[in-house]
């Protein structure tokens, strides 16, 4: 193990850093252990959606222009309905984000006079422009789409009396976001969504429930779409692309209403029949392939990162303790030198853009300074090594990703090693 750490040591960790980490993860192989049984459930999920589909070797052929008959393309899709045990999905470079993909589904179902729900409280912030919270040309706001938000209890339950009176006539869509954003709540888990679908549907059975499932794909053996989401919608580049994805989102549900998405994201008439997939199918179908034992990671070292900064009194969100239902790991640092330092630890992990120094800047779509670390392959991937954080109270960083436990687990000490000579923490 001295030699291992010898290599730790040249990129500047101390050995009191190193013993801290060894120390850890020698306390979670347990947890580790559970966390590859999940991934195992799930790597054999998707190989079994993929030998159904008969997947092979001319769907990797790449198309252009309108892309007509597009094999790759429509059976990638039947493998991810299948996955997500849906009636139908659309999985398109075209859609180049999360929030393009909630914003494709949102605009496909509304229509003026529909109201919007979301019972969980304000959605993330670049969604706030997409609704018309905050003012932005072509919001549904100015489509004539009103929207109403419950926030949680105090217990960071749902208030189900205070949903119940907000679903009215006009109520249409509930969208559920699964992962925290920038708040320092609570993941929701899959039951917990079930049972809040479950409630909705009971007061009103016809309206539509939709869940942002960005930063959740695989981290449990069943997704929102097992337990009555209409709709489910995430990014490839987070962990259904695996890290290989160079860009797209998914949309996966009940036929009628991916059908719509279709029309919205290409134009009516012509739905999922165009689309060209531009020579990109193998990184999309080895990235799914891939996606649970890389989510795996992830999930590691976001566990690795809540017992190791715990002990020096910070708050990590979820805790050591609890069951993990997404791949971000929030830290409420107190302060906003601390969160920078962190960030600076993880890009100096990072094996691209290594010696780049992170500074808080004013992201388009957010509405504070935002802290950005991310020397990844794919622009703004959030499946690789990350760490962002808005620059305001309580100043938490939100860490996520990793293709390799290895390389999380080099981020993670890094940013610990750049708190320690920062004089922000002390061993």
């Amino acid at each position: 193990m001295k030699d291992t750490y010898e290599i730790y040591r040249s990129f500047g960790i101390s050995e009191q850093v190193w013993e801290l980490g060894e120390k850890t993860i020698a306390s979670l192989a347990e947890r580790f252990r559970k966390i590859d049984e999940i991934a195992e459930f799930n790597q054999m999920k998707v190989i079994s959606a993929m030998q159904k589909n008969r997947v092979n070797t001319t769907h990797f052929a790449a198309t252009t222009g309108y892309g007509y008959n597009d094999s790759g393309r429509d059976t990638l899709e039947r493998v991810y309905a299948e996955c997500f045990h849906t009636e139908s999905a659309l999985v398109r470079p075209q859609i180049t984000c999360g929030t393009h993909a909630l914003a494709v589904a949102l605009s496909a179902i509304l229509r003026p006079g529909d109201e919007l729900l979301s019972p969980v409280g304000r959605p993330y912030d670049t969604l706030e422009e997409v609704i018309g919270i905050r003012e932005s040309p072509g919001s549904l706001k100015e489509f004539g789409i009103t929207y109403r938000e419950v926030n949680l209890l105090p217990d960071e339950h749902f208030d189900f009396e205070g949903i119940r009176s907000a679903i009215n006539e006009r109520t249409k869509l509930v969208t559920i976001q699964r992962s925290k954003g920038y708040q320092t709540r609570h993941t929701f888990s899959v039951s917990e969504i079930g049972e809040l679908i479950s409630f909705v549907k009971s007061i009103k059975p016809d309206v539509v429930c939709m869940v942002d499932n960005c930063y959740g794909e695989f981290v449990e053996t069943i997704e929102p779409s097992d337990v009555g989401a209409d709709l489910t919608v995430g990014s490839l580049i987070k962990n259904p692309g695996g890290g290989l994805a160079p860009i797209g989102g998914y949309i996966c549900g009940k036929e009628k209403y991916v059908e719509m998405c279709a029309y919205r994201l290409s134009a009516p008439g012509l739905g999922q029949e165009v689309g060209a997939n531009l020579g990109i199918m193998p990184a999309f179908y080895q990235g799914f392939f891939l996606s649970p034992t890389v989510v795996a990671s992830a999930l590691k070292g976001a566990l690795f990162a809540a017992c190791l900064y715990e002990p020096f009194g910070f708050k990590a969100v979820p805790d050591s303790k609890e069951s993990r239902h997404d791949i971000i790991q929030a830290i409420e640092f107190g302060s906003p030198e601390a969160v920078i330092a962190f960030c600076r630890g993880i890009q100096a992990a990072a094996p691209v853009d290594s010696y780049v120094i992170p500074e808080p800047w004013p992201m388009p779509g957010y509405d504070s300074d935002v802290i950005m670390a991310a020397g990844a392959f794919v622009q703004g991937s959030s499946i690789e090594l990350s760490a962002d954080g808005p620059i305001r109270p309580p100043y938490a960083v939100y860490f996520q990703g990793g293709l390799t436990w290895y390389h999380a687990k080099l981020g993670i000490l890094m940013s610990l090693q750049k708190l320690c000579d920062a004089g922000i923490v002390s061993l």
